[in-house]
């Protein structure tokens, strides 16, 4: 099993660089770690993918040095269970709100004693060839991600923080906005920020690190100068978004000269 170099630069205060994958390409996501992405996450919440999509993923993230997560749909453990099994070196788990839920997802990533998780990681041991040694190494090896997004994560932030196994916090910005009532279309908003001032010096106290999103080079380095450390451009649909509307403007301004 190879290292988690992601795991072990964000809980070492480092600043780690990713994706979120939203297309459901595995072309993209080879192409992005190629580009030089540390990290991917393979989203499953707000789209169509099934876990042998999911695999497929993994399968062509797996030709580079960039470390595969999957973003799971709940905190349900088959979904945990199964994203680590085919290959998923990570989760980030939506919608957590009290201590409780985030110890539970612990233990379902973890193997007995430390957790609960069943042990069958048949393409993760690369098909039994390392079996014992993926056993040996999951536990330290997998990251665990929540995404902060509800007014009672927010309330139990600090706890939250402090569970063993956290390794990151993930400000989900838009969906923090609609618990809050709030337009996230009205961003940058004030209690959106709060809470984002919060959440990195509670990342700093307990030696969790705090993430959030960029969609240009400015908003990267904005993140960063505020102290965010697992950073995420994008997500892919963004990057293509961006690529081809200047294009398109273009031709619309010299399609009848």
């Amino acid at each position: 099993m190879r290292s988690n170099f992601v795991r072990e630069k964000a809980l070492s205060g480092q600043k780690t660089m990713g994706c979120f994958l939203g297309m459901g390409s595995a072309t993209v996501a080879e192409l992005l770690a190629h580009a030089g992405a540390e990290w991917l996450l393979i989203e499953m919440e707000h789209n169509g993918l099934d876990m042998a999509e999911v695999e497929r993923i993994l399968m062509a993230v797996n030709g580079t040095d960039t470390i595969p997560m999957v973003r799971i749909p709940s905190a349900d453990p088959v979904f945990i269970q199964r994203s680590l099994d085919i290959g998923g070196m990570g989760i980030a788990v939506p919608m957590v709100r009290t201590v409780a839920e985030a110890e539970a997802i612990v233990r379902a990533s973890r193997y007995p004693p430390q957790g609960r998780r069943s042990f069958g990681p048949l393409r993760a041991s690369h098909y039994t060839f390392e079996y014992e040694e993926y056993f040996e190494r999951a536990n330290e090896n997998i990251l665990i991600m929540l995404i902060i997004e509800t007014p009672e994560a927010v309330e139990n932030l600090e706890e939250i923080a402090g569970v063993p196994g956290i390794d990151v916090l993930f400000i989900g910005a838009f969906d923090l906005c609609l618990s809050l009532g709030l337009n996230p279309f009205e961003m940058p908003l004030p209690e959106i920020d709060a809470v984002m001032e919060r959440a990195v010096a509670v990342g700093r106290s307990c030696g969790v690190a705090v993430g959030a999103g960029a969609g240009t080079p400015e908003e990267l380095k904005a993140l960063s100068a505020q102290g965010f450390t697992f950073l995420s451009y994008g997500p892919d649909y963004k990057l293509l978004v961006d690529a081809i509307r200047p294009g398109v403007e273009a031709f619309r301004q010299v399609e009848h000269t």
